[in-house]
């Protein structure tokens, strides 16, 4: 179970990087990008950052082009965070999303 510190770490990296993906960084005008979670270990030294990614056949080029980005991103996140340490950030995609609109799926087809 997380700590009340790392639930706010959690969620402080999401809001920056939020924002961050929203003013500063170029994704295809067709591709939508959600950081749907953050899981930060417990002693602070990484963070985990899932992404969803819209349509799915883009989350590969999003993927890479966040892990070419990944140095001047944590760099900015160090700047914009006023704690020490900054974790280390590491993308990921989420795969959750995907499974649960495949059990959507089934379900409405068992619906009928």
């Amino acid at each position: 179970m997380p700590t009340k510190r790392v639930l706010r770490v959690n969620e402080l990296i999401k809001q920056e990087l939020n924002r961050f993906f929203l003013r500063e960084l170029d994704f295809a005008l067709d591709t939508l990008v959600t950081i749907t979670r953050v899981d930060t270990y417990s002693n602070l030294i990484e963070s985990k950052v899932y992404i969803s990614v819209w349509p799915e056949t883009r989350k590969a080029d999003v993927l890479a082009f966040l892990k070419r980005r990944v140095y001047f991103i944590q760099q900015e996140l160090n700047e914009r965070l006023k704690m020490r340490p900054v974790p280390k950030i590491i993308f990921l995609a989420e795969e959750l999303t995907l499974e649960a609109a495949k059990i959507e799926e089934v379900l409405e087809r068992l619906k009928k």
